[in-house]
C-alpha cells in the first residue's frame, strides 16, 4: 500500500483524518511525504524505511488547473463578482459545524466584515446553520453570496482571484499558498505549518474579534519558499512504484 501525504499531522487527535493519517502510515509499504517536515514527523514515530519525499500531488494538480479554469470557467462573471474584489470562505469541518457556539462566532464575523463574501456552502454546514436558525441570517445579508457547492475548475479560479480567503480545509489552505492569496484559518492547528512559518496563513480558530481583525490587517508579503516540490510529484510517484515492482506490501 503507498500513501501520498504521508506523514502530516496536525496532533489533533479528535480529528478522524488525523488517526487515519497516522493508521495509514504505519500500513504502507511506501509513503509519499509531500514536504521535509512530513518526512520528519514520519522519522519521530520510527517510520523511515520506504519514505520519499517528493513533494506535493496537489501542486501538480493546481498549476494544470489553474490554467484550464482561465480558460473555461465563467464563474466570476455567473456570480457578478470581480478579481480581487471579493473574500472566499469555506466552512466544514465538525469542528465547527457540529458545535453550535463555534458556528455562531463565526457567522457573526462574517456579518460584521462589510466585504463582499463569496460562500459556497458545503451540504454538512447548510444543514447546520439552517438547524442553528442561522441561514436566514445569512442569506438576508447583502454582502454574503451563498452559492451551493462549484466543481472544481470554478473553485480553483475563486481561490485564485480572491482577495483573502478564510477556511478550515487543510487543502484549501495550500492552495490560497500556491495561489499566494493570504489565508486565515479557522481552526487552531494545521497539517500545513509550512504556510504558517511562510507568513501567508494564519490560525484564528473562532475567535470573532480575531476573525475580523485578521481580514482587516493580514497582509503578507514574505518571500515564498518551494517548499511544495516542482510541480512533478505525481510523476516521481509512478517512477518510484515502476522501479519497486516487487516491494511486498503487507496490506
Amino acid at each position: 500500500m503507498g500513501h501520498i501525504e504521508s506523514g502530516l499531522r496536525s496532533f489533533d487527535r479528535t480529528m478522524p483524518e488525523e488517526i487515519n493519517r497516522v493508521v495509514s502510515d504505519h500500513l504502507s509499504s511506501f509513503c509519499f511525504a509531500p514536504t521535509q517536515i512530513a518526512v520528519d514527523n514520519l522519522k519521530k514515530e520510527g517510520v523511515e524505511n520506504g519514505v520519499y519525499l517528493i513533494g506535493d500531488v496537489m501542486y501538480d494538480a493546481a498549476l494544470k488547473g489553474i490554467e484550464i479554469a482561465k480558460a473555461k470557467s465563467q464563474i466570476l462573471s455567473r456570480l457578478g463578482i470581480e478579481e480581487k474584489g471579493y473574500l472566499l470562505v469555506t466552512i466544514h469541518r465538525a469542528g465547527n459545524t457540529d458545535i453550535s457556539n463555534n458556528l455562531y462566532s463565526i457567522v457573526d464575523a462574517l456579518i460584521n466584515l462589510n466585504e463582499l463574501v463569496v460562500f459556497p456552502v458545503h451540504p454538512r454546514t447548510k444543514k447546520a446553520l439552517a438547524d442553528y436558525g442561522l441561514l436566514d441570517k445569512l442569506e438576508g445579508n447583502p454582502h454574503l453570496k451563498m452559492t451551493t457547492p462549484v466543481g472544481y475548475f470554478d473553485f480553483l479560479l475563486l481561490e485564485y482571484y480572491a482577495k483573502k480567503i478564510l477556511t478550515d480545509s487543510g487543502g484549501v489552505q495550500k492552495e490560497a499558498y500556491f495561489f499566494k492569496v493570504p489565508c486565515i484559518t479557522l481552526r487552531e492547528n494545521t497539517e500545513w505549518v509550512e504556510t504558517v512559518e511562510d507568513g501567508w496563513n494564519v490560525l484564528v480558530g473562532v475567535n470573532k474579534e480575531l476573525i475580523v481583525q485578521m481580514v482587516r490587517e493580514f497582509n503578507p508579503h514574505k518571500p515564498q519558499r518551494d517548499v511544495f516540490g516542482d510541480g512533478k510529484a505525481s510523476e516521481k510517484i509512478v517512477e518510484i512504484l515502476n522501479t519497486n515492482k516487487d516491494v511486498n506490501c503487507p496490506v
